[in-house]
């Protein structure tokens, strides 16, 4: 299957988000036991598009900064080291309690404890994008985007950013770029808001051309009726996902992608890791085998980030869910919670299992 894509674009990629960083414990430690941290930039959204970045494609990333403040600094230069392109408005802090970039404070875990992830985003400046402060109309129109990818996380942050992501994917469709959407569930965003933000995630996902999630993400973001199949056997879980995604296809007869991971936890180091996805109306599966884990954060992304850089390469569909099932699995080998591919024969080695020394 091939997805078209424009052919006349400055960016392969965009992706609307709020960026922050991360405290993570050295040596796998607790963040209770720990002095000493590392600090690295995250979000969901640009963990999905370093994957295109480092391979060489074009990507911009609209974003909003605290005007000023030493982490936006950091987050800057880490953008343009992931060869990243950013627009983003600078907001003032409004003093010690105002505005800031949200810290994601998470150990990894190790062996038999799990890991704990604490998310701190009071007064995130992220919660303020509003398209008005960018030029959707030169970005999408004059410039031109292939295709843009956002995630319910940032949909479902604010008022402001529903009203954000559903102006970018309106304004995307109108111009001819190609829509990827992860519904990314997360309660405490959706609480007291279920109504709004059904209708909102509705309206993405009916622009949309690729939809990504797993069986909570689809039941709770969009009504749709969840699989009977189910258990922590991974089999079930395949055939439970089909029925489930049968029901989505009906409901959103448009799209053309939908995909999930697979995951087994064995321990925080070891897991059982596959990917299923439909695509033209054929079934893609690859079928869950072990894999190491450094830290788990972010594998999910860099999957989504490997599948759509397949579609960006034009390549046939079954090497997008190869590609993105080893570009996960290449992501949990990294501290950071993106990959850091150093080109395309690195991640084919993942998906081959071949892990010889490269001289």
């Amino acid at each position: 299957m091939m997805l078209e894509l424009r052919n006349d674009f400055t960016w392969a990629m965009l992706v609307p988000t709020s960026m922050g960083v991360r405290l993570t414990p050295a040596a796998t430690q607790p963040v209770r036991s720990s002095d000493t941290f590392k600090l690295t930039v995250t979000s969901a959204e640009t963990n999905v598009a370093s994957i295109s970045s480092y391979l060489g494609q074009s990507v911009k990333v609209l974003t909003t900064f605290v005007q000023g403040s030493p982490i936006a600094r950091i987050i800057k230069d880490n953008l343009a080291a992931r060869h990243m392109s950013f627009e983003g408005k600078e907001v003032p802090q409004g003093g010690p309690w105002g505005f800031r970039h949200q810290f994601n404070i998470a150990d990894s875990g190790f062996g038999p404890r799990a890991p704990r992830v604490h998310n701190d985003r009071a007064g995130e400046v992220g919660r303020t994008l509003d398209a008005k402060d960018f030029d959707l109309e030169r970005i999408f129109g004059r410039e031109g985007v292939r295709l843009v990818h956002m995630s319910g996380l940032i949909a479902a942050l604010s008022p402001e950013t529903s009203r954000f992501c559903l102006d970018i994917a309106r304004v995307a469709k109108k111009h001819g770029t190609r829509i990827s959407f992860d519904l990314n569930y997360r309660a405490s965003f959706w609480k007291g808001r279920e109504v709004k933000l059904r209708a909102v995630f509705s309206e993405i996902a009916s622009l949309a051309d690729i939809l990504v999630g797993n069986e909570e993400d689809f039941q709770l973001c969009l009504g749709i009726e969840g699989p009977e199949a189910g258990g922590r056997d991974l089999t079930a879980k395949i055939g439970g996902f089909k029925e489930m995604i049968g029901r989505v296809v009906k409901a959103y007869p448009k799209d053309s992608v939908f995909a999930t991971t697979l995951r087994e936890v064995i321990s925080v180091n070891r897991h059982l890791w596959g990917a299923i996805m439909l695509a033209g109306g054929e079934w893609y599966v690859v079928e869950p085998r072990e894999i190491g884990v450094l830290d788990r954060i972010g594998g999910g992304d860099a999957f989504v980030g490997g599948m759509l850089y397949g579609i960006l390469r034009g390549w046939e569909s079954e090497k997008w869910i190869r590609f993105g099932w080893a570009t996960g699995a290449l992501a949990t080998t990294f501290l950071t919670d993106y990959a850091q591919p150093a080109d395309e024969q690195e991640v084919w080695t993942v998906w081959e299992g071949n892990a010889r020394v490269n001289r």
